[in-house]
């Protein structure tokens, strides 16, 4: 496929009309009353997918956690855009989405940054036993004790898009020798030189055991499902730490559970899970030396505005003929890292 060819390919019709928007959300989010101008806005609960998707134009999955769009996509009809309010796909990538002429986009550049943050918070957090100095405090005990550095240890991301790339330099800028992997090994990358592979994690002489840090910032397909199982916990240098902020399902969890315990792992912290919202009687809650956050680390105090300014701008695009940012590779089951936007000479700017 030539590069017109692709840009043509992730390029909606003109819309003459205002387009017939469904959003998946059980109330009508504010957020969004700017597009209302723009667009026939119809909130519906899950319950009243089935029923309202031959119908709609677009489809915008705000409550990006549901489970219910594969039982209710039609067989005729139905939008010609999906767009997700979250970076993962991994929800719409079923057999009749992903081999339709439909296009998918995600929420790109909002939650980059916000999750770096949070992963540089976890690692000072469990490098200097912020959990420890609390429990202190609380039972009213005053115990002098020496912490661990930061600065000059050695951190290996798992995940070569936007995410790990934002984690890794939030890292670099903390003092931490960072390496980041993706799915295959590239030496050109325009940003970095040297992206490592999934391969280089496991093998003898693999990242893994070289790494003071391990961050998984994955998308879940089906090469990265359960990565994180008991061999690649072996493989990791004695008193590492790990966090997740990809995808639970990244993550054998009970072999988690099994390294924290025989102190393979020196700490973990988890804000993505197989199952959520966690279980009350989940192991994970009781863990030694491990985090748990409900799934919120991209979360900040303006993260609903930014998600709608997302869609507003692809809205625009759609309406106007333009080629959409985001666009979701399905077979590959995440928006690759050189296609976030259009090409400058299409856009004539940036």
């Amino acid at each position: 496929m030539t590069k017109s060819e692709s840009l043509r390919a992730s390029s909606p019709p003109r819309e003459p009309r205002a387009p017939r928007v469904l959003v998946l959300a059980g109330e009508p989010p504010p957020e969004l009353a700017g597009v209302a101008a723009e667009a026939e806005l119809v909130c519906i609960p899950e319950e009243r997918l089935a029923a309202e998707l031959p119908a709609a134009d677009v489809l915008l999955v705000w409550e990006f956690g549901t489970e219910a769009l594969p039982a209710a996509w039609p067989e005729e009809g139905g939008p010609r855009w999906v767009h997700t309010a979250s970076a993962g796909v991994d929800r719409l990538m079923f057999p009749a989405l992903t081999e339709s002429d439909v296009l998918v986009t995600n929420s790109r550049g909002v939650f980059e940054q916000p999750i770096a943050e949070y992963v540089a918070g976890w690692v000072i957090a469990l490098a200097k036993d912020f959990a420890g100095t609390y429990e202190r405090q609380r039972n009213r005990i005053w115990e002098h004790r020496v912490t661990g550095r930061v600065a000059g240890t050695r951190a290996v991301v798992v995940g070569g898009g936007p995410i790990g790339r934002a984690v890794l330099r939030t890292l670099r800028a903390l003092g931490l020798r960072a390496d980041l992997v993706g799915r295959t090994r590239r030496e050109d990358d325009p940003e970095l030189g040297l992206v490592h592979g999934f391969d280089e994690l496991v093998s003898d002489e693999g990242l893994l055991g070289q790494a003071d840090w391990v961050v998984c910032a994955a998308p879940l397909t089906a090469e990265t499902d359960s990565m994180f199982d008991a061999a690649a916990f072996s493989r990791m240098k004695r008193g590492a730490r790990f966090l997740n902020v990809g995808r639970g399902p990244l993550v054998v969890e009970e072999d988690l559970l099994a390294a924290l315990a025989d102190g393979r792992l020196g700490g973990a912290a988890l804000d993505v899970f197989r199952e959520e919202p966690l279980d009350a009687g989940s192991p994970l809650w009781t863990a030694p030396n491990l985090l748990v956050s409900p799934h919120m680390s991209a979360d900040t105090d303006s993260w609903l505005e930014d998600l709608a300014e997302v869609f507003a701008d692809n809205l625009a695009r759609w309406r106007a003929g333009r080629p959409l940012r985001n666009v979701v590779d399905k077979k590959l089951g995440y928006v690759p890292v050189a296609a976030g936007a259009p090409a400058p000479d299409e856009e004539g700017n940036r």
